[in-house]
């Protein structure tokens, strides 16, 4: 695959990604949910940017997150033109075109939605707004699929986790978590033709 190609994916994927968010952001207020199915929402959260809304503790800690990401898109840039250079295989030239487009998605938010979006929690947030609600590199990443396909009480005879409630599947997520999650996914189940042995 040329480097033309691979650039036109990740576009592709940045575009359908941030246009999703901006979507959700401007048209849903924090928490708002419309139901496509019983097992698939739109559900509008945001978080400091890790899976699961996990975050670094501390006063610097989304600044951190943000600066090493961005050094992790170079080092990702950096492979995906070495590896197209070598002619590597297709299989991994997508797979890291994918993750490094989820990554930079994720990284706009952090970025620039700070600075150019105000508050989502009691109305809608407009863009480019006199008053946006944090600064540059503290961004909150916009999620919106959730997918609670199955959710209720566990059997009290199992172990652990028997009579707790479960819900099966309670991340909610973006276009770029499923481009990185998709180029991971690859290199995982294609890893021989990703990763091929010469000679």
């Amino acid at each position: 695959m040329s480097l033309r190609k691979a650039y036109f994916l990740i576009f592709l994927v940045l575009i359908v990604d941030q246009l999703s968010k901006i979507y959700v952001k401007t048209n849903f207020i924090l928490g708002d949910e419309y139901v496509v199915f019983d097992w698939f929402k739109i559900h509008f959260i945001e978080n400091e940017g890790m899976a699961w809304g996990t975050k670094i503790p501390g006063e610097y800690g989304k600044l951190i997150l943000t600066v090493f990401r961005i050094f992790a898109v170079f080092g990702i840039g950096w492979w995906l033109a070495d590896s197209v250079k070598k002619r590597y295989s297709n299989y991994l030239i997508v797979a890291i075109a994918l993750i490094f487009a989820g990554a930079a998605g994720n990284i706009i938010d952090s970025v620039f939605y700070g600075v150019i979006f105000d508050d989502s929690t009691h109305n809608l947030a407009t863009i480019f707004s006199p008053e946006p609600y944090g600064t540059w590199f503290h961004g909150l990443v916009v999620d919106m699929f959730y997918f609670p396909i199955w959710e209720g009480n566990l059997p009290t005879w199992l172990p652990i986790f028997g009579g707790n409630h479960f819900a099966f599947f309670n991340a909610i997520f973006n276009v770029a978590d499923v481009a990185i999650s998709t180029g991971v996914g690859i290199l995982l189940v294609f890893n021989k033709r990703a990763f091929p042995k010469h000679g």
